[in-house]
């Protein structure tokens, strides 16, 4: 017998020698996996990064917690391990995350030095002291409970604590995944300083005066505290193994089955209409922007951009070198690192007309207890600079001019706004917030009942507040005898006429005038203007398409313009 068939002879017995081991290594390692999500709640595993569709089929169906370096990293749940073992993909199993450096504090006064991690019990005991200790400008509130029962609390610091001002609401929450725990004590310490400094620090004094800020430490309280009152194999998700940030709604997932944790939350923002927040987490270092589920940059990229960057710059300045530097020197699109669906950030800036971030604080899931007081002197100044956003803007009423009572209407930016990212007034008090980039911004307002209002050339600057007022005319003004400030015109858009309702500087003889979109004027007639008598502009020689009326008095050398619309149907 030849060597050769000698040799093909072996391989043939070793063969299923071979499989039979590689098979069992793999049965093996399933095992282990199986085994480490049983004793620990979770399992992190990593797969190769194979491209961006794999990225998005695979956030379906399992929590992916980061992509870096050409790895994916996966959270499995008792929920996600099957399927995940059924797919047959190339993993590896890492550690655990290190809980050796969670040091529990003996007490509530050593939990209030921030450098040891509370019980649970202490935790709701601090966060009991703080309305106690200063009721005038704190008030303590439950989200909800969790599936074993444990408080989701919030609280909120503002000048009048006890009373519903009409007033910016800015919100910050934390470790709505359970085990990623700096943003938990950072967000103590914060309400804390915030606190402790209102009648000593004018930056403070300022935001607590002027804000209605609320503060929710830990969102997830049964991932915290998985096994009882302290903090030992926190897990991701919450008791029943669901990832919390995947459970918003969100066009790709209507069918999600919502936790009790998510719908209190939801329930929660809907009552309060934030205008500016921040969900705090941690496995990378980096601040992250809408979207996260689509491609399409949002209407606002460059405002969303602004206000990330000078998080992270801020940071930079006072920061060990290196720190919170992924992607774009700490700043991304979130869709541009990866998708996900069922995030709480897109469902706050796209259902609720929103604006927050995800602000990821540590490259550690788990910050040691030693790098707490580092994590706080990293952030502080940039904690307190983002809720400043939060007073700049276009602040604006809304009111009804025969009454003067609050409208709930659109504020829509004209080729702007998209996918949602427009806002809506107060429905009680009249009020709104729109968070611009630096520049002059025309605005269109409507309301149902009224004739659309429009506002040009309003003037954004960075670090400034502008504020606007807006009466709307209801389509119903039977005596047309109301004064007004300033030229009012209805129906708009309109037919075949035009009524025009003049402040009192134009009463007499006036000059009509109208313009095409070009600035060819089309009509240019005498009249006379008198009170309690609005003019009747005749549109029938018009056709459909954006016109401005001018109107003037020479007397008085008073000149009012404003923009009408014309449909033809």
């Amino acid at each position: 017998m030849s060597c050769m068939a000698k040799r093909l002879i072996i391989i043939l017995i070793l063969l299923p020698f071979f499989i039979r081991v590689s098979v069992s290594q793999d049965i093996s390692k399933d095992n282990l996996l199986k085994e480490m999500v049983n004793q620990y709640g979770q399992a992190r595993i990593t797969i190769p990064f194979t491209g961006v569709k794999a990225v998005n089929d695979l956030s379906q169906s399992v929590s992916i917690s980061s992509v870096k370096d050409k790895t994916i990293e996966i959270v499995l749940s008792p929920l996600t391990v099957d399927w995940f073992i059924i797919q047959k993909f190339d993993y590896i199993i890492l550690e655990n995350a290190d809980i050796k450096g969670i040091i529990t504090s003996s007490c509530v006064k050593q939990a209030m030095a921030w450098e040891t991690y509370p019980s649970y019990d202490q935790y709701d005991s601090i966060m009991q002291s703080f309305t106690a200790l200063y009721p005038a400008i704190c008030r303590l509130d439950t989200i909800g409970t969790t599936n074993y029962g444990k408080m989701v609390l919030a609280v909120k610091i503002s000048d009048n604590a006890g009373t519903d001002e009409d007033e910016p609401e800015a919100f910050y929450t934390s470790t709505i995944h359970g085990d990623e725990t700096g943003g938990f004590v950072l967000m103590l310490r914060l309400a804390d300083y915030l606190l402790r400094n209102y009648g000593m620090n004018s930056r403070v004094k300022n935001l607590v005066d002027n804000l209605e800020i609320w503060i929710n430490p830990l969102a997830n309280p049964d991932g915290t505290y998985r096994n009882g009152n302290i903090i030992s194999s926190p897990t991701r998700d919450n008791a029943e193994g669901e990832d919390l940030n995947r459970n918003f709604p969100d066009p790709q997932t209507p069918n999600t089955i919502r936790q009790k944790e998510t719908l209190d939350m939801m329930e929660f923002m809907r009552k309060h209409n934030f205008v500016i927040s921040a969900n705090f987490h941690s496995g990378s270092e980096v601040i992250n922007y809408p979207w996260d589920s689509r491609w399409q940059l949002h209407a606002d990229n460059d405002w969303f951009y602004s206000i990330s960057r000078k998080y992270a710059d801020t940071v930079h300045m006072h920061s060990a070198e290196g720190y919170m530097t992924f992607m774009n020197n700490g700043v991304t699109n979130g869709y541009a690192w990866y998708s996900i669906n069922g995030g709480r950030q897109d469902f706050v800036t796209y259902e609720l007309h929103g604006r927050e971030v995800t602000i990821e604080l540590d490259d550690e899931y788990i910050t040691p207890a030693s790098r707490l007081n580092s994590l706080w002197q990293y952030n502080w100044r940039s904690l307190i600079g983002y809720l400043e956003n939060a007073l700049w803007g276009i602040h604006g009423y809304i009111s009804d001019l025969s009454n003067g009572d609050p409208v709930p209407a659109r504020i829509f930016i004209p080729a702007h706004d998209k996918d949602s990212s427009h806002i809506y007034s107060d429905s009680l008090r009249g009020s709104f917030i729109r968070y611009l980039s630096p520049g002059s911004w025309d605005m269109e307002f409507s309301a149902s009942g009224y004739v659309n209002a429009y506002m040009d050339n309003v003037i954004v600057t960075e670090g400034n507040k502008t504020e606007i007022n807006i009466i709307m005319v209801p389509f119903v003004n039977p005596n047309d005898t109301v004064d007004t400030p300033e030229l009012i015109l209805y129906p708009n858009p309109a037919k075949e006429f035009l009524k025009a309702v003049l402040p009192e500087s134009l009463f007499g003889k006036v000059n009509v005038k109208i313009y095409n979109t070009l600035g060819e004027k089309l009509t240019d007639y005498p009249e006379n203007a008198m009170e309690d008598i609005p003019l009747y502009i005749d549109l029938k020689n018009l056709a459909s398409g954006v016109y401005l009326l001018v109107v003037s008095n020479s007397d008085t050398r008073a000149t009012f313009k404003k923009r009408f619309v014309v449909v033809r149907r």
